[in-house]
Order: structure tokens, then C-alpha cells, then sequence
């Protein structure tokens, strides 16, 4: 039986681009300093913007690609080898 973290990352390549073709650039952009490990207030100044609408963005990404924790959304990433690449 699988379990909802097994389940999770054996999703095919194919659904998670898909998912990932939900995102506004804004989410977009704020997936990418989530996945290179930054904290809100980092992306929030970088983006311009307020750690509030970060936080928003995040949650907006979390549930597009329906992940349920910052780990389990960079394990998707790494399956589609989207890193952060930012610095």
C-alpha cells in the first residue's frame, strides 16, 4: 500500500507540469525562492512586495500543485529537476 508521501512523489512527470502550468508568474517566481530555500521576508523583499502576499502566493502555490508541506514541494520539483536557481 502507498502512502500518501510515496503516492505524492510517484506522481508522473506529466500531472506536475501540468499543475505547474496552473501558476501565475507572480506564484511562479515565488516557487522558485521556495525551492532555493528562501524565508518569506527574503522573497518578499526581492519581489517587492509584503511578506503577507508572499505567504498568500505560497499557499496559493502549495494547493495548485497540491502539496502539503515545503518538503514534499521541493521533492516534486526535484523530480521535474526544477531547482532553485536563484542566489
Amino acid at each position: 500500500m502507498k502512502t500518501p508521501q510515496t503516492h505524492s512523489i510517484g506522481r508522473s512527470l506529466l500531472e506536475i507540469h501540468a499543475r505547474l502550468a496552473t501558476l501565475t508568474r507572480r506564484e511562479g517566481e515565488v516557487l522558485e525562492y521556495v525551492v532555493a530555500g528562501k524565508l518569506k521576508k527574503q522573497m518578499a523583499g526581492e519581489l517587492g512586495s509584503v511578506e503577507q502576499t508572499v505567504k498568500i502566493h505560497r499557499a496559493h502555490v502549495m494547493e495548485k500543485m497540491g502539496a502539503k508541506s515545503v518538503a514534499e514541494l521541493v521533492r516534486l520539483m526535484e523530480r521535474c529537476q526544477i531547482t532553485g536557481s536563484l542566489q
